[in-house]
C-alpha cells in the first residue's frame, strides 16, 4: 500500500471515529433523557437545536480529532502491540470525555451528567476498540496473502541487525519483507553470511541501490561510535529520496531502561528512563489524589493533631515540630515536618549514641532510643509523629505513596549508585517498606524494595499501600 492508500485509510479511520463517537453521544443522550427528562427525546432535540448548540457540539467533534491526533492514534501502529494501542486508546478516550465532560459543565449543557458520561465513555472505548482490532485483522489477513507488503532494507550485518531481521521473519503478518542488507568489510561479516541473508550492496553503492530498487523502510543498527558518518549519510538519503527510516532507541545497550519520543520545537528528542512511575495524566492524577486526600486528612484530623502539638510542649521544653533536611525528587533538599518525639538536644547527641545502631547499611536506628520522650514512645508506637508529614505532601515537597525520604546524613553514606535510583521519584510518607516491618528489614532488602515500588508502579498499588498501611499501624510493626 502506498502513501495515498495509507492517506485514505487513515482519513477513513478518522471518519469512522468521529462516526462512533457521534453515535456513542446520541446514545448517551437517550439514555440521560430517558432516566431523567419527562420529555421525550424528539421534543428535547426541537427545543435545543439552536445555532451556539450546534457551534458547541462541533467543538466537541473537533477537540475529540485533537485528542486522538495527539495520542498518535492516527499513525503507524504496524510494529507496535495490539496491548499497546488498546493502551493509548483507552488513554485518548478518558482524556476527551473528560474534557467534553468539563466543557459542558463550563456551558452549562445539563444533558451531560455523571450517567451520560458513563455510557458515552464506555460504548466509545469498546466500539473504538473492536473498530481498531477489526482493521488490525483486515490488514493482517491482506499481508499474509502478499498485500500491502513494505520492501526493508537493513543497515549493518551485526548481530542486532540478524535478530532484528529474524524477529521480521517470523512476524509475516506485519506485511515486510528483507531487501537486504548495507555494510561494508569487517571482521564479522563471515559469521553474517553464515545466518543465510544477503548483503545488497556496501555504502558507496547505496545511492544507486536506491535509485534502481523497490524501498520503503531502512533500519539503522549500526554502531553510533564507528559509523556515525555512514549513519549520518544513510539519514539524508532518507531524507532526500522520501524513505522511512528507522533505528533503535536504545542505541547505548542500556539494559533496563525504557525509552519514549518527544517533541520541542520541531525536533525530535528520545527520552530513556528507568521503571513506569507516572508522567503525562497519569502524573497529574496521582499529584491530584496527594493533594486533595492530604487536604481532606490535614481538616479531619486537625483536632489530633492540636492535642499532639499541646502534649508535647507540656511533656518535654521545645517546639512541638521536629524539622530535619532530607534528600526529595532527584535529590532535591526539603524540610521534613514531623512531630517532635525526642529531646530538644537530640541531633547535638547523635554521635554518643551511634554504637547502639541497630540496622546495617548507612542509616541509623534504634529500638529503645534513649533521646526518646515519654510522650514520644507513643507517638513514634503508634506513628501520630508522621501525621504533620501531610503538609509536605500538600507543598508538593513529597507524596503520600513513595519511598521514605532520606536525612542528608544517611545519604552520604551510600556507596551504591544503584540505591540512588530511589531518588528519581518524589518520596512518600509510606511505602512497601513500612508495610512490610520498616525497621526489621535489612537496608539492602530495604532499597529493593523502593525499586520494585517505583518498577511496577500503578495507582492501584498505590491504592494497596495506602490500605495496608492502616493495619500495619495498627500494630506498629517494626516501629521504632
Amino acid at each position: 500500500m502506498g502513501s495515498n492508500p495509507r492517506k485514505t485509510l487513515r482519513n477513513l479511520v478518522q471518519l469512522c471515529d468521529i462516526v462512533v463517537m457521534l453515535l456513542c453521544f446520541g446514545l448517551g443522550t437517550i439514555t440521560v433523557s430517558h432516566m431523567f427528562s419527562q420529555v421525550s427525546l424528539a421534543e428535547f432535540l426541537s427545543f435545543r437545536v439552536k445555532i451556539q448548540n450546534v457551534l458547541l457540539f462541533l467543538g466537541f467533534v473537533y477537540l475529540w480529532n485533537q485528542v486522538f491526533t495527539s495520542f498518535e492514534m492516527y499513525e503507524s501502529r504496524r510494529l507496535s502491540r495490539r496491548r499497546d494501542e488498546a493502551l493509548d486508546l483507552v488513554k485518548a478516550t478518558s482524556v476527551a470525555t473528560g474534557l467534553i465532560y468539563i466543557a459542558a459543565i463550563l456551558f452549562h449543557v445539563e444533558m451531560v451528567n455523571y450517567v451520560f458520561v458513563a455510557v458515552f465513555w464506555a460504548s466509545v472505548t469498546l466500539t473504538t476498540l473492536a473498530g481498531r482490532f477489526a482493521v488490525r485483522t483486515i490488514l493482517r489477513q491482506a499481508r499474509l496473502h502478499g498485500k500491502n507488503l513494505r520492501n526493508m532494507l537493513i543497515a549493518g550485518t551485526n548481530e542486532e541487525a540478524v535478530r532484528f531481521a529474524r524477529k521480521i521473519e517470523q512476524s509475516p503478518w506485519l506485511g515486510y519483507r528483507i531487501a537486504g542488507f548495507v555494510d561494508e568489510e569487517w571482521p564479522g561479516l563471515e559469521s553474517f553470511h553464515e545466518s543465510g541473508f544477503s548483503l545488497a550492496c556496501n555504502f558507496s553503492d547505496l545511492r544507486s541501490f536506491l535509485r534502481s530498487n523497490v524501498v520503503d523502510e531502512i533500519v539503522l543498527t549500526l554502531p553510533m561510535r564507528s559509523k556515525h558518518s555512514h549513519a549520518s549519510e544513510i539519514a539524508q538519503l532518507c531524507e532526500e529520496q522520501g524513505i522511512a527510516l528507522r533505528f533503535a532507541s536504545n542505541i547505548f545497550g542500556l539494559k533496563h531502561a525504557r525509552s519514549r519520543t518527544e517533541e520541542f520545537e520541531g525536533d525530535a528528542h528520545i527520552t530513556h528512563h528507568r521503571g513506569t512511575m507516572p508522567d503525562g495524566w497519569a502524573a497529574v492524577i496521582k499529584r491530584g489524589l496527594d493533594f486533595g486526600l492530604s487536604l481532606t486528612l490535614i481538616i479531619f484530623l486537625s483536632p489530633l493533631l492540636l492535642i499532639t502539638a499541646v502534649l508535647i510542649k507540656l511533656s518535654s521544653p521545645g517546639p512541638a515540630l521536629f524539622l530535619q533536611e532530607r534528600m526529595g525528587l532527584n535529590k532535591r533538599r526539603f524540610h521534613i515536618f514531623k512531630f517532635r518525639t525526642m529531646v530538644a538536644d537530640a541531633e547535638r547527641r547523635m554521635k554518643e549514641i551511634e554504637h547502639l545502631n541497630e540496622v546495617s547499611g548507612p542509616v541509623f536506628k534504634i529500638k529503645n532510643d534513649p533521646r526518646l520522650t515519654s510522650v514520644g514512645k507513643f507517638l513514634r508506637k503508634t506513628s501520630i509523629d508522621e501525621l504533620p508529614q501531610l503538609f509536605n505532601v500538600l507543598n508538593g515537597d513529597m507524596s503520600l505513596v513513595g519511598p521514605r525520604p532520606m536525612a542528608v546524613r544517611d545519604y552520604e553514606g551510600f556507596s551504591e549508585d544503584w540505591h540512588r535510583r530511589r531518588f528519581s521519584v518524589r518520596p512518600g510518607i509510606t511505602c512497601l517498606w513500612q508495610v512490610l516491618g520498616r525497621n526489621s528489614i535489612p537496608f539492602e532488602k530495604w532499597m529493593e524494595l523502593d525499586l520494585q515500588y517505583i518498577d511496577e508502579w500503578s495507582l492501584w498499588l498505590d491504592f494497596e499501600i495506602l490500605m495496608k498501611t492502616i493495619p500495619a499501624v495498627l500494630k506498629g510493626s517494626g516501629a521504632a
